[in-house]
């Protein structure tokens, strides 16, 4: 089992640890509902440093992410970010990640924990098999720790230790510069839907950037976040977490992602299945459901039209906001077009859930 530089601390703290992809993770430490409110309210700090880091560099790096993600990274400036994905010829999603550019040579992939060996084994399958032999590809995931400073107040907290100018970095760009001292990348990136960014220091710096970043940040409100909370806090902003809303099986079109789905930028992995199942219809679609009644909907269970399953919950909670249950859930296409009402199986009983838009908050 792997465990970030930061875990002494957060066993310290008391914090409730899990095992998840081979990682011990932080799930919990006062709570998830008060974890949840901080972030909505004032400030949250999360350690993620289990993410993962992968530089993509050289001559063809442009050239092979264009042809490996699905987005369009002809649109980027250097210091810009972008959400998109990898996908199997089938259309199918290996991951979802983040992509910050650097130079047009040089780029830096941030991919989920579990993933990490995955993603990097695919991505040198791809060069391999259509010979992109001007690029390097390192694996850095063990350099960096990344924290997740998020909330109302993350860029006053911040503000106290850096001399960057917070002010002109817009969302989903990025700078290198130095908080608290330590060289980092600085992203105004995160996955609550809050204002925020995201840290990325040498590992060996975690613990002291925890630290410094507590101690500035607690007299506004800032409490350290567990993974339960992170994600109530994504639900509620309708953001897909990959092995619920996308994974191999779910393409990114049936999971509300033709967004970063670019079919008209030219050839990439996974568009001609995709532009298949696009011109033939989807035959499933992902929505969001709210409950109009007692229940908390969890992954798995049945979403149901006059009798029949019609598809699944892949993400449900009690929304800590809204403080009722709220779901997404992948239905058949004709049903999700419809006005048919639909229920959810919770245990034993059916409850009523009704279609609505993202956010749910």
């Amino acid at each position: 089992m792997q465990t970030t530089p930061l875990n002494q601390i957060h066993h310290q703290l008391g914090a409730r640890m899990v095992e998840f992809g081979g990682w011990e993770m932080p799930v919990q430490y006062s709570g998830v509902i008060a974890e949840h409110l901080a972030v909505r309210n004032a400030a949250g700090l999360f350690d993620v440093s289990h993410m993962g880091e992968i530089e993509v560099s050289g001559s063809q790096a442009f050239a092979f992410l264009q042809y490996a993600t699905t987005n369009d990274v002809s649109s980027l400036i250097d210091g810009q970010v972008q959400y998109t994905a990898l996908c199997y010829e089938t259309g199918g999603v290996v991951d979802d990640l983040t992509l910050y550019r650097f130079a047009e040579d040089r780029y830096l992939l941030c991919v989920n924990a579990a993933n990490i060996d995955k993603d990097f084994s695919w991505l040198l399958d791809v060069q391999s098999r259509h010979n992109f032999s001007q690029l390097n590809l390192v694996n850095r995931s063990a350099e960096f720790a990344q924290l997740a400073l998020q909330g109302p107040r993350a860029a006053e907290i911040l503000a106290a230790l850096t001399d960057a100018d917070l002010a002109e970095l817009k969302y989903y760009h990025f700078l290198e510069g130095r908080v608290a001292g330590m060289e980092m990348i600085i992203s105004r990136t995160g996955y609550t839907g809050e204002d925020g960014f995201e840290l990325y220091c040498a590992s060996v710096d975690g613990p002291l950037l925890w630290q410094k970043l507590m101690t500035a940040g607690e007299p506004l409100g800032l409490v350290p976040i567990g993974l339960g909370a992170r994600d109530t806090l994504r639900l509620e902003k309708g953001y897909a977490l990959y092995g619920h809303e996308i994974n191999a099986e779910i393409i990114p079109l049936e999971a509300r992602l033709a967004w970063i789905t670019k079919l008209k930028k030219g050839d990439f992995i996974g568009r001609d299945s995709m532009l298949k199942a696009k011109e033939a219809g989807l035959t499933r679609k992902l929505i969001a459901l709210s409950l109009t009644a007692s229940g908390v909907p969890r992954e798995g269970y049945p979403v149901i039209c006059e009798g029949h399953d019609v598809g699944y919950v892949t993400s449900g909670t009690m929304s800590p906001s809204l403080k009722h249950g709220i779901a997404l859930a992948l239905v058949e296409a004709e049903v999700a077009d419809s006005e048919k009402i639909l229920e959810i199986g919770i245990r034993k009983r059916q409850v009523v859930a009704q279609r609505t838009t993202l956010p749910f908050v």
